[in-house]
């Protein structure tokens, strides 16, 4: 009877955190669609305002795939990610110590959206040794509450877990607030020793596959942005 007790007991656990997972993935994977959706309808909206001259200016969707989405706007691209397992928040974690987390532990279990941003040339040019960077991540639990971790923007803004719901009104003001800081986020130049020798069999290569990386921030260290992502 004990080992029936046992196995019983041990088959309700592992169903219990089966249906957890399930339900945050469930929930994260709904975010990433209302996420394509607010993007969609920013581009077309920012579209509409340019002049005849401001056409040139681009500004576009791709989907990737059903994890996957890219805006690209004037010389920038954001890609939005998201990671298709569920993660629990490490126990040195701040959103641990919060009594939102005390009162349900199931609470600290999300799924995560990676937001990240490149130079739109990286990818035209097929740079492949260039850098981009991890403005912001967005977690998402069973109860449909979200946190961010971020530069700036970002994760000033959306740090109350308890309170945070991930509406489409929400998903927007994080998508703007993502554009704003990398629209002021800019591409600096690097030390000049680091870039004043390059061969021979580079330059013959090709100059923009020079094997000189190119980033926002690259020579220069991140934190001076930020010593963290949450600051």
């Amino acid at each position: 009877m004990e080992d029936n007790a046992n196995q019983s007991d041990l088959f309700e656990k592992v169903l219990s955190k089966a249906v957890l997972k399930q339900e945050v993935y469930k929930n994260t994977f709904e975010a990433s669609k209302l996420f394509k959706e607010v993007i969609v309808e920013i581009i077309d909206e920012f579209k509409k305002k340019l002049s005849p001259e401001e056409k040139r200016i681009t500004f576009e969707y791709k989907d990737k795939d059903a994890f996957e989405m890219e805006l690209k706007f004037a010389g920038d691209v954001l890609i939005f990610m998201m990671h298709t397992n569920v993660f629990e928040f490490s126990r040195n974690h701040e959103i641990m110590r919060t009594n939102y987390i005390h009162e349900n532990k199931q609470r600290s279990y999300c799924g995560i959206i990676n937001i990240y941003n490149f130079l739109a040339d990286s990818f035209k040019y097929n740079r492949e040794n260039d850098v981009g960077y991890l403005i912001g991540r967005v977690f998402i639990n069973k109860e449909n509450h979200f946190y961010i971790e971020g530069k700036k923007e970002l994760g000033l803004i959306y740090n109350n877990f308890q309170n945070n719901i991930l509406t489409k009104e929400a998903v927007r003001s994080i998508v703007e607030n993502a554009i704003l800081y990398t629209s002021n986020f800019d591409l600096l130049t690097p030390p000049y020793d680091e870039v004043k020798e390059v061969s021979v069999l580079e330059i013959q290569a090709n100059i923009d596959n020079i094997l000189l990386k190119t980033g926002k921030r690259l020579g220069f260290k991140f934190q001076a942005d930020s010593d963290n992502l949450n600051a």
